[in-house]
């Protein structure tokens, strides 16, 4: 089964390593449906299964079985079925955020790695959720779980619709938004954190659209010179940084 078609049976993800696994176990988003441990795992594990649900199944096998299974040698030799929980829409996660909240807002974001990445950085200065457009890939894919440690699991995240405008839907929840793109006029240094703020990042190579940059607060990282732009899920931990910790003068 290819792995892009899980999500679209209800949507069930691929899940694996220990530090993955017990992040799903306490997931609030998601559940596991059921583990394939290689044996030589189990009792290290055992802590875990033992707080599993009494109808989850555990499977285990040996180290050949396993990589039969998966078709690749799979050293972990650990593995879990998810499935995540109903996903709220745009509106109705910005509608339960708390008056103090920080946003990742996502446009184009096709590669897993930088997905992973930006989720690991929003889990580690403390955003509250992030918004994806229709064009981004899905969080929940293996190797976007594996890069982000967990964080795709924990993290409240909903895709906007075709038809949503972002900027307009932040506005009504009561969202300044700060639009990244290395021809900003305000640096990084100098921006300031509203109480509800939306950091909005593009693609790498076309960035935000125009429009969007228009609307909003079009936000820089200085950088020397000859260089012009960072990968996005590194430029995602500076400005989340930034923001956590020193833009919080009177909030």
């Amino acid at each position: 089964m290819r792995e892009r078609d899980l999500v679209g049976r209800e949507g069930l993800f691929v899940a694996e390593g220990e530090v993955v696994l017990r992040v799903l176990a306490r997931s609030p988003l998601a559940v596991a449906q059921s583990l394939l441990l290689a044996e030589k795992r189990v009792d290290a594990l055992w802590d875990l299964i033992e707080d599993l649900p009494d109808e989850t199944p555990v499977y285990a096998a040996s180290q050949a079985v396993m990589d039969q299974i998966v078709g690749f040698p799979i050293h972990r030799g650990i593995l879990a079925l998810g499935r995540r929980r109903a996903e709220p829409s745009a509106n109705e996660l910005l509608s339960v955020l708390p008056d103090d909240a920080l946003v990742l807002v996502l446009c184009g974001i096709s590669n897993h790695d930088n997905m992973g990445g930006l989720f690991r950085n929003a889990a580690a200065f403390g955003a509250d959720a992030l918004l994806l457009d229709q064009t981004c890939c899905d969080p929940l894919y293996r190797k976007a779980i594996r890069v982000s440690v967990g964080a795709t699991l924990i993290k409240p995240f909903a895709r906007l619709n075709e038809q949503e405008d972002p900027l307009g839907l932040l506005t009504a929840h009561g969202f300044e938004a700060l639009a990244l793109s290395p021809r900003g006029a305000v640096d990084l240094a100098d921006a300031m954190r509203a109480r509800r703020t939306a950091v909005m990042l593009g693609s790498e190579g076309p960035g935000l659209p125009e429009a969007v940059l228009k609307r909003a607060k079009a936000v820089r990282i200085p950088m020397a010179d000859g260089f012009d732009s960072l990968n996005v899920a590194v430029t995602a931990g500076v400005v989340l940084h930034h923001l956590a910790f020193v833009a919080r003068r009177g909030l």
